[in-house]
């Protein structure tokens, strides 16, 4: 990862536009830009699936950009992300633009793997995005495979796990923790706690109420965020990345949030009790960091709705390019797959 980063970053070759996407996050106003991109990619994303556009299902992240960005925001293009099928945000906010985004998840050429990954599968290797799983909780291990590699070679890369409270309860999660925390190794551990996994409450399936206290388990640091506040996220994300990077092991964080959208693009959330969503509605991480730039003298309420006009303009152009571009040809499927044993 490294050495590609330093290629595409070296003076004799242009940066790749994805870097300069994820060096944006600098500014506070971007990174609400950021936020907004996302809810609106996902809001077509749910159009696209309905107009029969989506081949399989998808899962959109609505309600959780905070987090995604407060985890860009945090880290290195160098380290290594490895999250779940629900990483349409996670791709966005590490730099990837919307277009080939959408072209994936449309199965179109133009998209980052080619068309051949559709919406769980979706990979950014500049920007440090690992493919991302459908397996649920695969991810957590393999994050301590990377963290373990940048160990040995002696690189301070940190690798994160991101990953649903559903995946808590799996194998996966204990022996990836504690495996981390015995060989030290650097890399964070992040819980998108959205109360549900998949249509179960975690009330329902786990017999704690705080996943971030299994961390005193394996002798490590572990902390509750309010997933909804973006500064919150960036502020504990950036802690656990420094914890890391220093030698000093791994962390647990369990970041509080919810998602607005179901399950999945068929799942309506009947299953929801009355009011819950109108609560966590109230809390939306879009309006809550809008507030706070506005109060702080960052941008103008004119000038964030202008950022909200610019953005669902952009993506709708991406929308537009993505439906537009080739599908690939049927051997595009086995590209990847046979070159390696000819």
């Amino acid at each position: 990862m490294r050495e590609l980063l330093e290629q595409e970053t070296s003076s004799a070759a242009p940066q790749h536009p994805w870097l300069a996407r994820r060096a944006v996050l600098s500014d506070p106003v971007e990174r609400y830009r950021r936020m907004v991109e996302i809810r609106c990619t996902e809001d077509w994303v749910k159009q696209l699936f309905t107009d029969g556009l989506v081949a399989g299902s998808t899962h959109t992240c609505q309600g959780q950009e905070a987090v995604s960005v407060g985890v860009a925001a945090a880290a290195r293009p160098a380290d290594t992300v490895v999250c779940t099928y629900r990483g349409h945000g996670h791709a966005l906010a590490l730099g990837m633009a919307p277009e080939p985004l959408i072209a994936e998840i449309l199965g179109r050429e133009s998209g980052c793997v080619g068309g051949v990954g559709g919406s769980m599968h979706l990979s950014g290797r500049v920007i440090g995005l690992m493919p991302t799983m459908a397996i649920v909780g695969a991810g957590i291990p393999i994050a301590a495979g990377v963290a373990w590699a940048a160990q040995a070679t002696k690189r301070d890369d940190v690798a994160i796990a991101l990953f649903g409270d559903g995946a808590a309860n799996i194998g996966a999660f204990h022996e990836g923790i504690n495996l981390a925390a015995v060989w030290r190794l650097p890399v964070v551990f992040v819980c998108e706690n959205n109360l549900y996994g998949e249509y179960s409450s975690i009330s329902d399936t786990t017999g704690v109420t705080d996943i971030a206290t299994r961390a005193s388990s394996y002798g490590i640091p572990g902390e509750i965020v309010d997933g909804q506040d973006l500064d919150a996220v960036t502020s504990a994300m950036s802690a656990a990345i420094d914890r890391a990077r220093s030698g000093e092991g791994p962390s647990l964080l369990e970041m509080k949030t919810y998602r607005y959208s179901g399950h999945s693009r068929s799942d309506t959330g009947a299953y929801r009790p009355a009011g819950e969503l109108e609560t966590w509605l109230a809390r939306d991480p879009l309006q809550l960091y809008a507030a706070r730039l506005a109060a702080m003298g960052a941008a103008s309420p004119e000038e964030l709705e202008a950022i909200r006009t610019e953005t669902r303009q952009s993506v709708e152009l991406a929308v537009a390019a993505a439906k537009s571009a080739k599908e690939p040809a049927s051997d595009a499927m086995f590209r990847h797959v046979l070159e390696g044993v000819r």
